[in-house]
């Protein structure tokens, strides 16, 4: 009988237990609905402690998801490829720029200066090593007139240029005076003499192109007016002054106007920049002018310094005759006619022209028999792209006083209002509405990147890229004089939306991943990158793609990337291997989203070992 009652005690405990399970289930579920409705205190007290948690060196961690397909066996034992360094003579290795490489392609129009990348049998599949001695730059803004010698450990340009206070060596470091070939007194008085005709203080000028930058000094002396530049420069014999330009904090990239089109949209720049920069403006029917036109927006100008402007004066010191430099003054003034630009002033060695507004008002252009208009339907369609001998037009107007293509407020207006291109429906499928929306949903992500890397919004950071910029959401979110973005929009985008970028008061550029990037290694401190690798799925490789970026990274340089959990899973095997540490992190809606967010730092190492073999 005893052994009876035991058995029916039994069944009733457990009848008990199971309620009980069952009844904790449903206030558990009950509970985490109330939570998620936002009226209780678990979010909060979750935020919080994320909030305190300290991410400088960011540990590796466990990566098993909610979202993962079932793993098969051989996924639990793939090892972790181990990337080896590059030998040392590939520290400043620019793929698409390669000094060998170049030379095999014809000098005229400067072919030979234009991105030549290398097939797929020719990429390297090894970590190009910084510099031994390589340091982190100094930070804004003193790194605007100092650059560590172990960095760009290069002289030419202090002798080549000392005359033009352009770059001093100084002990262990590099010295930027602030002038330029046409500007030997500094870039202030000379940008304060441009300031007297092109309105720079009240925000209406924000984004500058400037052909044949040098080391940037024009840029960076810029910044503080609150306007940003887009430099660039050929990789070339006055060598890196584009790493120069941006180890000083200074956007810059490495470009010719050649025989391609400007991987810039139309409509895009609020001034356009030519000091000394031997752009030969009146050959080839005007062709590099006409391309000036098509990236300057209606209303926005065009300065040219040095030769052959104000030449009657001046034509003794630049060893050239009057009869030559007329001739050239005189092409130029008729292109510029013939574009329908108005002189605005000259002064000195310095003439500033102005973009009309639309083509109502050129009277010149009624009579379009005069005038070749380029017949592309896309005037943003320019990744490699030949340049052509015709003038791009720009949208309808109604009024002689609109603006083609709409008018854009004053920065820092511009940063949130809703860009032309959007609010006129020229992006199709994109309103208003969809971009406000997208503007408050990077505010959201980068208050949850903050809470993860507390620097990311100190200034540590000073030159960022994001690799998928969309309408350049997340540099909006985080634009600070502290920093600048380089957004980038893939030329597989299913949207052109780098014109919009620019509407903001942004600076950018077109680019394919499945190249490499126009630059010097290491020359960003951060990049971002959001749903890059499912964009690029099936088009390159994975690997190709981290590789460059490993490329592009300062040692102890950071990197946030967003993308599909199975994706990230994969990316993170890689970046293990490559001297990365790496913490992946739930979407910030919670572990129910199949979205994460992988944030990386690049371990600090540098070169020596002679013989380390490059991986073909």
């Amino acid at each position: 009988m005893a052994v009876k009652a035991t058995s029916a005690d039994n069944r009733t405990r457990s009848t008990v237990s199971l309620c009980i399970v069952i009844g904790m289930c449903c206030f558990f579920y009950i509970l985490g609905a109330w939570q998620k409705s936002g009226f209780g205190k678990g979010d909060s007290i979750a935020l919080e402690i994320t909030k305190r948690t300290d991410c400088t060196i960011l540990p590796n961690l466990s990566f098993d998801t909610h979202h993962s397909k079932q793993a098969r066996p051989s996924d639990l034992v793939l090892p972790v490829k181990k990337f080896k360094p590059c030998p040392d003579r590939y520290t400043d290795y620019t793929p698409c720029q390669d000094q060998n490489r170049a030379m095999k392609f014809p000098r005229e129009n400067m072919n030979y200066r234009e991105r030549h990348c290398p097939p797929q049998k020719e990429k390297l599949h090894c970590l190009i090593p910084p510099p031994k001695g390589y340091v982190a730059p100094f930070p804004w803004p003193k790194s605007r007139d100092y650059v560590p010698f172990a960095n760009c450990p290069y002289k030419s340009l202090t002798v080549e240029k000392a005359i033009q206070n352009w770059v001093q060596f100084e002990g262990n470091v590099f010295r930027f005076p602030g002038g330029g070939t046409q500007f030997p007194q500094g870039a202030d008085k000379y940008i304060d003499q441009l300031a007297s005709v092109v309105p720079i203080a009240n925000g209406t000028v924000r984004t500058a192109l400037d052909t044949g930058c040098g080391v940037a000094s024009w840029g960076a002396y810029l910044l503080k007016r609150n306007v940003l530049a887009m430099s660039f420069a050929p990789r070339d014999s006055h060598e890196a002054q584009v790493q120069f330009a941006l180890e000083r904090g200074v956007p810059a990239v490495i470009g010719v106007l050649g025989t391609i089109k400007l991987p810039y949209p139309s409509r895009a720049f609020d001034m356009a920049h030519c000091s000394r920069c031997l752009i030969p403006w009146g050959a080839n029917g005007g062709i590099y002018m006409m391309e000036v036109d098509r990236v300057l927006r209606p209303g926005g100008y065009w300065v040219l310094s040095g030769p052959p402007i104000n030449w009657k004066v001046n034509y003794k010191g630049w060893q050239r005759t009057k009869k030559d430099l007329e001739a050239e003054q005189n092409k130029i003034e008729e292109i510029a006619d013939l574009l329908c630009w108005e002189k605005v002033k000259e002064i000195g060695e310095m003439a500033i022209w102005r973009k009309r507004l639309n083509t109502e008002s050129c009277p010149s252009r009624q009579d379009e028999s005069s005038v070749q208009m380029c017949d592309s339907t896309n005037a943003d369609d320019v990744w490699y792209k030949k340049m052509k001998p015709c003038v791009t037009p720009v949208p309808d107007v109604n009024d002689p006083s609109e603006v083609a293509g709409g008018a854009i407020k004053p920065f820092p207006s511009r940063l949130n209002a809703v860009p032309p291109r959007i609010a006129n429906g020229l992006i199709p499928g994109v309103s208003s509405q969809a971009y406000q929306k997208d503007n408050k949903m990077w505010k959201k992500h980068v208050k949850a990147y903050s809470s993860v890397n507390k620097y990311l919004l100190t200034g540590r950071y000073r030159n960022i890229m994001d690799m998928n910029a969309g309408f350049g959401g997340f540099a909006a979110a985080i634009e600070s004089p502290k920093s600048w973005v380089m957004n980038v929009v893939p030329t597989i985008s299913k949207m052109s939306t780098l014109g919009a970028i620019y509407e903001r008061g942004l600076i950018g550029i077109y680019h394919d991943w499945c190249e490499a990037f126009s630059t010097y290694p290491r020359t960003y401190d951060l990049i971002h990158a959001s749903s890059l690798f499912t964009l690029y799925k099936n088009k390159c490789n994975m690997e190709d793609i981290l590789l460059e970026m490993d490329r592009v990274l300062r040692p102890e340089g950071a990197v946030i990337m967003r993308d599909d959990v199975d994706v990230l899973t994969k990316v993170n095997r890689l970046a293990l291997g490559m001297k990365w540490n790496t913490r992946l992190v739930d979407h910030e809606d919670g572990p129910m989203v199949r979205e994460k967010v992988l944030y990386a730092v690049k371990q600090y190492w540098v070169g020596g070992n002679q013989t380390a073999a490059a991986a073909a």
